[in-house]
Formats: C-alpha cells, sequence, structure tokens
C-alpha cells in the first residue's frame, strides 16, 4: 500500500511532470503526500580580502532568501494543484548547501512508501540533476522516475518489468506490489537470462499470475549496450505505463557509479521507471 508518499520538487527545473505525476497517484491511492522543495545555496561566493564579516553574512543572507524563494515558488504551484485535487498533503520549503539538502531529504525518504523525483536531465548544471540519484542510493526505498517530458497524470495500467533474478531486480519487484495489485497487463522483459529455474521469467510469471492480471514474457539476447534501447522498444510496443527495474550502482571514493544500464536509463526514460537499489 501507498499510505505515505514523498515528492521532490525541483526548484531549478520543471516541475509539473512531477507534480502531476505525484498528485495523480495521491488521488489514486489514497494516499497521504509530503512535498519538499530545496532551494541550492552557492557555497563558492568570491569575496575580496578586504571586505569585513558582516558584509560577507549579508551577502550570504541574501543568497539563503532568494534560495527559499525559489523553494516557496515551486511549492505554491504543487500546493495549488494538490488544494484543487482534495488530497491530503504538506509541504515544507527548504533552503540548504547541497550536502546538508541531501542528508535531510534522504531522511526523510526513509520514512515513506516511496519518492517520487523527476528524471536527471543530462545537459543542465544543477543540484536538482544530483538529489534524485542521491535518493536512490541511500533511501533504501523505492524511487519513482517521472521522465522530464511527461506530460498529465500518471497512470501504471500496463506494467513491463526487467527481470534478471538478481537481488535487486527481485527487491524492485516487491516495492512495485502496489502498482501490481492494480495492473491490467504485465510484460516481463527477460533478457540474457541467466537466472536459476526457481527465478527464471517463467517462474516470475507464474507468481505475478496470482494477482489476476495478464502476464506475458520478452525474452531476447541483446549486447551489453543494447539492453537499455531494447527495454525501451518493448515498452513502446506494449504501450507500457511504468518500467520496474533494479537501480544498479555502488559507492566508489565517495562518489556515485551507476550501473550501464541504470545510467542509459536515468538520460534516455520515455516512461516513469520505478527503482530500487
Amino acid at each position: 500500500m501507498l499510505k505515505n508518499v514523498l515528492v521532490l520538487i525541483p526548484s531549478e527545473r520543471l516541475i509539473r511532470p512531477v507534480v502531476d505525476g505525484a498528485i495523480s497517484l495521491a488521488v489514486s491511492h489514497a494516499s497521504f503526500l509530503r512535498a519538499i522543495s530545496v532551494g541550492y545555496e552557492i557555497t563558492s561566493l568570491g569575496f575580496p580580502v578586504d571586505v569585513g564579516g558582516a558584509a560577507v553574512a549579508a551577502v550570504f543572507e541574501i543568497e539563503r532568501e532568494r534560495a527559499l524563494a525559489r523553494a516557496n515558488a515551486a511549492l505554491a504551484v504543487f500546493e495549488t494543484e494538490a488544494r484543487y485535487a482534495g488530497i491530503a498533503y504538506n509541504s515544507r520549503a527548504m533552503a540548504s548547501v547541497p550536502a546538508d539538502a541531501a542528508a535531510a531529504v534522504i531522511a526523510s525518504a526513509r520514512l515513506h512508501d516511496l519518492t517520487i523525483v523527476l528524471q536527471p536531465e543530462p545537459d543542465r548544471q544543477t543540484y536538482d540533476n544530483v538529489m534524485p540519484q542521491e535518493i536512490l542510493f541511500e533511501s533504501g526505498g523505492p524511487v519513482l522516475f517521472v521522465p522530464y517530458v511527461h506530460k498529465g497524470p500518471l497512470e501504471a495500467k500496463r506494467i513491463g518489468i526487467a527481470w534478471d533474478g538478481s537481488r535487486l531486480a527481485a527487491r524492485a519487484l516487491r516495492d512495485a506490489a502496489p502498482f501490481l495489485t492494480r495492473a491490467t497487463a504485465i510484460t516481463i522483459i527477460s533478457i540474457n537470462e541467466r537466472a536459476p529455474a526457481e527465478a527464471s521469467a517463467k517462474a516470475v510469471s507464474a507468481h505475478l499470475a496470482r494477482y489476476g492480471v495478464t502476464v506475458r514474457i520478452q525474452q531476447m539476447d541483446a549486447d551489453h549496450a543494447e539492453i537499455q534501447p531494447s527495454i525501451l522498444s518493448i515498452a513502446a510496443d506494449d504501450s507500457l505505463d511504468l518500467i520496474v527495474m533494479g537501480g544498479y550502482g555502488h559507492s566508489r571514493l565517495q562518489e556515485r557509479i551507476l550501473g550501464g544500464v541504470t545510467r542509459d536509463m536515468l538520460q534516455s526514460m520515455t516512461v516513469p521507471t520505478l527503482m530500487s537499489h
């Protein structure tokens, strides 16, 4: 069940895709929706050596106020739509340096059944692109990425499951249960299957059939570079509303290193995608 849902509203990017998607999801699942927006404070302001401490403090205070204003402006759009939809919600605007903001948002995400974020946009230099990845790695729960080209409500009637039998794929499958119980059709996308019989695509199909939904299997072999395009091709052919997959990656020297398929999906997704790490 999706009783408590968190949505991160960007302050420096498009907001309608996540606002419309999150509110429609809250309506359909009768969820309480908490919205957070962060205005990121600049930490690398340069000052002449003869500038006094009071002047520096005043500049940083102005920067904080501007950051908070950006967050409040983003939340104003969300709150208008949330009131119109009649959902239960609350919201919080923050002004913070990126590291502190990430810690606060991740802590909140750990208490929610699902976190909704906007797909990162490679050509934009903003921490709004980094925060979703931090939440995926550190929240301990499912993250729903909404494509920045998405328009309108989010309906998850036709669902695709990227399945390879791994722990992360299994985690994503379980986290997607609130969506699977409402689906009208499920496609199991199995590429280069190497899973044992007990966790094969056929076994998953039998498991999901107990939800009372039509399940089909799409199996194929593909080079590693073609896996993500193949998933999106199947999504288009089957008119999928949602893709479910593990979010692969690891931390190395304090950097988040995404797995190739996960990275490619975040860069080029055309369908809302639920990931679990």
